[in-house]
Parts: structure tokens; C-alpha cells; sequence
């Protein structure tokens, strides 16, 4: 295996709508799409599609939704051995996307929140195989210390994604991962501190350098990717200029693609340029694990 994603999965409720009602208010929206999504989920689907050998650690509910969520999952090659029903009903995420592209998401974990340091250990073998994890925070905090603990333990690097947002995250229990990858929003919420420019970007993330990260890597949308790591200066990647549709789970999608190109050359920098394309590819269709290229569609993106 070359990458353990233990995380969540959801069912993406995705309304198109041309604005949001008021209190009080129904409103039509023109179109509606149900499919599969959930951070981890998405992580370990972009990653999987691009080559890489995924190993998924999650937890479905006992509804109509988790036999799909499983399916899709393994259709998309990725290795559900640890995906574990339980007595709950599964992750959804309603969406509502604007006519500028840009999204709102709702998340009830159900399921997700059931996930447990014991469902790390019984897939412990298997997760000591690979070279990479990868964490985000849509299941509970204890989870994820714990995940963070094992790959320190047994010599693993941890890639956490502060998302969604989350107030409780305490900093010191997790400086200790290889790479720690927020948008900045996350940034702000996590720092306390503005991100409305490049050099404010730049100075929270700095921030975390000094709290004892070891790179922290700033998805900025379309204003790109900033990568800082102690003793090197800045390095910035511009965005992809594309025409936006659906931003929905382009920040997944980036996640994903880094891991594996980080995973098969080792080459930060390298890993943040492909994954910046990966990302820009996918807001120009709809949906979130819909939008994933394969390798070869991306290869071909890129004229490679």
C-alpha cells in the first residue's frame, strides 16, 4: 500500500440554487446531483484514480447509503477492507452551490463520529505497510491524535488537513505531522490571526512554523498554494486559470493528487504544482468525486 486514509466518507446532497431563501422562504433551485463524497473519502478516491494503492479507514452507517458509499469506494480502487458498518446512520453533506461557483456546505458526520483509536489498531497491520497517512477533521479529534501517534510510533508521515475547521483542535497534539495543509480559512480560525493578503497568508503560517510544524502548506483557491518550511524561503504556486463551475472538493482533490505524486517522487514543490493543476481540472466539472480525473485524462490536461 502506498497510502492509509483514515477519515470520513459522506453523501454529497448537492443543490444548484440561484441564491439562498430567507427565514421563511421556499425557493426553487434548477438542478440537484446525490453522490458520494466525504473528505477522506474524497482524499483517498483522487489519490486512487491517479495510480496510487489506497488504504481506506472509515465507518458507514446501517442506512440506504453505506452499501453505496462501499461500492463506490472500491470501483474507484480503493481498498475497503476497514470501511466498518455501525449502528448510526451514514455521514451526508447537503451543498448548495451558487451561480458563481462558490459553495456552502452542511456536515452531519453520523457514522463518522464513531470512529475510534480501536479502528486504527485493527487495521494496524496493514496501515504499518504504508508510506503515508493521511488525516482530516471530520471525525472525532481523539481519532485523530491517535492516527497522528501511530504514524509517529512506527515511522509513518502524517498529512493533516485541519478540515473542516475545528476550534477544539489543540495545536500541540498535532505540530508533530510532516504536513499540515489548512485553506485560509482554517489558517485564520486555527492562528487567530487576518489572511487577507499574501503577507498576512505568509505570516500566520509562519505562525505554525514557529509552534514547531514541519512544512504547512496554504491552499489559497485562486489566489494559489503557499508552502512554507523551516530554513527555506517561500515558495508560491499561481493557480490554474480555468473556467469554475463547481469548486466543491477542490481542496480534496488537491490533497489527493499531492499525496500521491509526494508519495511516488518525494518532490514537495513537484507534488504542490501537479496537485494545483489537479484541483483547477476539477472545479471545471461538476461534483466532487465526479470531477477527479483519471491519470490518464490528467496526463493528458497537462500534455504529458
Amino acid at each position: 500500500m502506498d497510502i492509509a486514509v483514515i477519515g470520513s466518507n459522506m453523501v454529497d446532497l448537492i443543490s444548484y440554487i440561484t441564491r439562498m431563501p430567507n427565514e421563511g422562504e421556499t425557493v426553487e433551485a434548477p438542478d440537484f446531483r446525490m453522490g458520494c463524497g466525504g473528505k477522506g473519502a474524497n482524499q483517498a478516491v483522487a489519490a486512487a484514480r491517479l495510480g496510487s494503492r489506497v488504504l481506506m479507514v472509515s465507518r458507514v452507517g446501517n442506512d440506504m447509503f453505506a452499501d453505496r458509499t462501499i461500492e463506490n469506494l472500491a470501483e474507484n480502487g480503493v481498498d475497503t477492507r476497514y470501511v466498518s458498518r455501525t449502528e448510526a446512520t451514514s455521514g451526508v453533506a447537503p451543498i448548495f452551490v451558487d451561480k458563481e461557483s462558490h459553495n456552502s456546505i452542511i456536515v452531519v458526520k453520523g457514522a463518522n463520529a464513531k470512529l475510534s483509536p480501536a479502528d486504527i489498531e485493527n487495521a494496524a497491520a496493514d496501515i504499518e505497510k504504508c508510506q503515508l497517512i493521511i488525516l482530516q477533521l471530520e471525525i472525532s479529534l481523539e481519532t485523530v491524535y491517535a492516527a497522528i501517534d501511530f504514524g509517529r510510533d512506527h515511522g509513518i508521515p502524517v498529512l493533516l488537513n485541519p478540515a473542516p475547521a475545528e476550534p477544539e483542535l489543540v495545536l500541540e497534539k498535532v505540530k508533530s505531522v510532516d504536513y499540515f495543509v489548512p485553506n485560509e480559512s482554517e489558517l485564520s480560525m486555527l492562528t487567530g490571526m487576518p489572511v487577507d493578503t499574501l503577507a498576512d497568508i505568509e505570516n500566520a503560517a509562519g505562525a505554525l512554523l514557529d509552534a514547531g510544524m514541519k512544512n504547512v502548506i496554504v491552499t489559497m483557491g485562486e489566489r494559489g498554494v503557499l508552502w512554507l518550511a523551516p530554513g527555506h524561503e517561500p515558495v508560491r504556486i499561481d493557480a490554474t486559470k480555468v473556467e469554475a463551475r463547481d469548486t466543491t472538493g477542490a481542496g480534496d482533490a488537491f490533497i489527493g493528487c499531492f499525496a500521491h505524486y509526494l508519495v511516488q517522487t518525494g518532490d514537495v514543490r513537484a507534488a504542490m504544482k501537479y496537485a494545483n493543476a489537479y484541483a483547477g481540472l476539477s472545479v471545471t466539472a461538476l461534483g466532487t468525486q465526479t470531477s477527479y480525473a483519471t491519470k490518464d485524462a490528467f496526463l493528458n490536461y497537462l500534455g504529458e
